[in-house]
């Protein structure tokens, strides 16, 4: 019993967490390796290793053949009777056992490389076979390295690589700091597999939830769509498979604790939770939250949506640098067009009264246009966007002609859609420029009297005089003039009586006229 062998086996089995059968497999084609080095590369040799003793037998192989085309695989049927006994017989395998000590050093170290470099492909197909497994999942490693923006993470077995691209930015990873990943795809290349981490991905913050909230693992709340700004702002749509359970309230968490533990981990980064819908216009109203929507047009063949807002929600609409009607727009994957319900009104009245009906095109004469109806083309637009097939069910044109046909319709569209998009910018500017400043001073003018005459009036305006208080009594003297002693009371000094007499709502003093 080799003990050696058996403590080296145990060990890289140990070290490299492969399956003890894949070492002794790759022990055993090293050890053919470097007997083909000593008796040539042809040479037909079987290699063994115990598992259970280490004991290690090397064997050469040869077949019995009349005559010898390849001296490194066959024997002669004299030799091989000499050799092993009379009962050998043409066709046999014969073999006889190659003593170790027989190799050169050169052989082993071929050996030892064939045994390194088997274990390190073996590792390497266990690692990729762990992590393809793991793909759309979170992870956790240690920062190993930072180079040119992009991270290293060890992931104990294996390094992954983070991109600059996937990282969340303004955030800063140094070396040594744990870090939670989301694992985006695994390649195996030649220089084994690569395991490819985001913390920008969606999915990540779908993950994180599916983390945080029972529910979501469960299956009874469901996040149906998810749309990220990475650090800045998100948004996520849920819905609940039971109706005593609010999907929105789920997620949120008890004082926004689980939506507060989801945004810590992602620096900060903004999380609005709207409820999905299957209809299209209230997903769309529901994404522009905060802001109030007044309607929704939707043009289902080009998956737009034109929405109509108030004037002072436009502005939440938008949002800071027009992030709220981007993301609202990835979560619900239709192209949304926010106009203010004054700028609508103006499109709406310019539209209706620069249509042009299909029957003013040029080259629609009435027959034409009747065979048009019938095929269910009954605008320009519909004209425009009708397909070669379908207008050539009319009798009267062929391809050339449905081809030149259809290629005016589409010039005079886009010539209309200028004209709409030029006259509406011009009204409304022109509305713009008519809407006076809030302060404006033109406005505190009369209008039938000139700014001059408005001053002449304000220069006209007696000044108050001095003597409009002098009855005020001054501090320190008495506030009622003495009586005569005849008893006429109340008589001036000029003769006048005291009459009239009025009460100063501002003291309990009378004063005198």
């Amino acid at each position: 019993m080799d003990h050696n062998i058996l403590n080296a086996l145990s060990e890289i089995t140990r070290e490299k967490s492969i399956d003890k059968a894949v070492i002794i497999e790759s022990l055993e084609a090293g050890l053919q390796s470097a007997a083909r080095k000593k008796l040539g590369v042809e040479a037909n040799i079987d290699a063994r290793v115990d598992p259970d003793t280490g004991t290690m037998v090397i064997e050469q192989v040869k077949t019995v053949v009349v005559e010898i085309d390849d001296p490194d695989t066959d024997i002669a049927l004299e030799e091989a009777q000499i050799e092993f006994g009379d009962e050998v017989e043409i066709g046999d395998e014969v073999r006889w056992e190659l003593p170790l000590a027989d190799f050169g050093r050169n052989a082993i170290l071929v050996a030892k490389q064939i045994l390194v470099q088997k274990v390190r492909e073996a590792e390497r197909a266990q690692i990729f076979e762990e992590y393809k497994d793991r793909v759309n999942e979170i992870i956790v490693g240690t920062v190993q390295q930072v180079d040119r923006g992009n991270v290293l993470v060890n992931l104990g077995r294996t390094e992954a690589l983070m991109p600059y691209r996937e990282q969340i930015r303004g955030e800063k990873l140094h070396q040594g700091k744990t870090v939670r990943a989301f694992i985006t795809e695994v390649l195996d290349s030649a220089k084994g597999p690569q395991v490819i981490l985001s913390r920008s991905h969606p999915g990540f913050l779908k993950s994180l939830f599916y983390q945080e909230v029972p529910e979501i693992q469960e299956g009874i709340v469901e996040i149906k769509a998810v749309a990220r700004e990475p650090g800045t702002r998100s948004k996520i749509a849920v819905t609940s498979n039971d109706d005593r359970v609010d999907p929105v309230g789920s997620c949120v968490g008890m004082k926004g604790s689980r939506v507060q533990a989801v945004t810590r981990e992602l620096a900060g980064e903004r999380v609005d939770i709207v409820p999905w819908s299957a209809e299209a216009s209230l997903l769309i109203s529901r994404a522009l939250s905060p802001a109030i929507v007044s309607n929704i047009i939707l043009h289902r063949e080009r998956n737009e949506a034109t929405v109509v807002v108030g004037e002072d929600q436009l502005s939440k609409a938008i949002g800071k640098e027009g992030k709220n009607v981007r993301l609202a727009a990835k979560l619900t994957e239709w192209k949304i067009d926010l106009v203010s319900s004054r700028e609508y009104a103006v499109r709406q009245r310019i539209t209706d009264e620069m249509t042009m009906k299909l029957a003013e095109m040029e080259g629609v004469g009435d027959e034409l246009l009747i065979l048009l109806e019938e095929v269910g083309v009954a605008t320009i637009e519909q004209l425009a966007d009708a397909t070669l097939e379908k207008l050539q069910e009319i009798p009267s044109l062929d391809e050339e002609s449905a081809d030149s046909l259809r290629a005016t319709a589409q010039v005079t569209r886009n010539e209309l859609r200028k004209m709409i998009e030029k006259t509406i910018t011009e009204e409304m500017e022109k509305e713009a420029a008519e809407v006076r400043p809030l302060f404006d001073e033109d406005a505190l003018q009369d209008e039938d009297a000139g700014g001059e005459e408005i001053e002449e009036a304000v220069k006209e305006t007696p000044e108050p005089k001095a003597d409009i208080f002098k009855d005020f009594p001054a501090e320190g003297e008495a506030e009622d003039s003495p009586s005569d002693s005849s008893g006429a009371g109340g008589v001036k000094e000029d003769g006048k009586k005291d009459e009239d007499k009025k009460v100063d709502p501002f003291a309990n003093t009378e004063l005198e006229d």
